[in-house]
């Protein structure tokens, strides 16, 4: 049984290039506040969302990771791990503050998540669309200076949202035995790789990269990873 909203849901596509138009104010904050209808852990809401509107501030960002989405956007939305209202609040109760740790982490990058994912879904919805950017982390005390993230708060990712200039297919996804496991782990074999790198590249086509999946995937985990973010982190005091 699929209703509209699931229709919605395995529609969805990135979205890279937008038109000049731009989301009425209104209608953004409609957006954000679906997002923020999400799932938080113990309600305690641990992200913030910097709208990011102007030309001026969007081009900043560009120029710290060209990625074209970000200035033809209508609005850059930044979220933000954010424990400095946690600071606030436990010192209305004890001078002890402990926001360090992987699992404080990880409370506000999921939180941020998924306000993001029910942002996304909200404004495609209403037929505009959007792409995550992830790779802003690369330069995380950059952006935090231009954004004046305080400490305890660190940028996650972007979401550049828009009037679709091109709708692109829908990408396949691992097949869903792949990923979904009834009662245990069911680790898989090399097979699901090389099956999954051919699907992509049929899927592709003219339009196919110069690397497989697996190549992409080698390119981010077969190196050691990037330190702006632990760097950044470490000088908000989060590590």
């Amino acid at each position: 049984m699929v209703n509209e909203t699931i229709k919605l849901m395995l529609e969805h596509a990135s979205v890279r290039n937008f038109t000049a138009e731009k989301i009425p104010a209104a209608t953004l904050k409609t957006i954000i506040e679906a997002g923020r209808a999400a799932s938080t852990w113990k309600n305690f809401q641990s992200y913030s969302i910097i709208n990011v509107q102007t030309d001026e501030t969007k081009s900043k960002i560009f120029d710290l990771q060209p990625q074209k989405s970000i200035k033809q956007a209508s609005h850059f939305l930044v979220f933000v791990g954010d424990l400095n209202r946690a600071e606030k609040a436990t010192k209305l109760h004890t001078d002890q503050f402990f926001p360090e740790g992987t699992e404080n982490l990880l409370i506000s990058s999921v939180d941020a998540s998924l306000a993001a994912q029910n942002t996304l879904l909200a404004a495609e919805s209403l037929g505009y669309g959007g792409v995550i950017v992830g790779l802003i982390r690369d330069q995380a005390a950059e952006i935090s200076n231009l954004l004046h993230l305080p400490d305890y708060t660190y940028p996650l990712f972007g979401l550049a949202l828009g009037v679709p200039a091109r709708q692109n297919d829908v990408k396949p996804r691992l097949p869903y035995e792949a990923v979904v496991f009834d009662e245990r782990y069911q680790e898989q074999t090399i097979k699901v790789i090389e099956d999954y790198d051919r699907l992509q590249a049929e899927f592709a086509g003219a339009r196919r990269l110069s690397s497989d999946w697996s190549e992409r995937i080698a390119t981010q985990f077969g190196v050691p990873s990037q330190t702006a973010t632990l760097e950044n982190l470490q000088d908000k005091k989060l590590m």
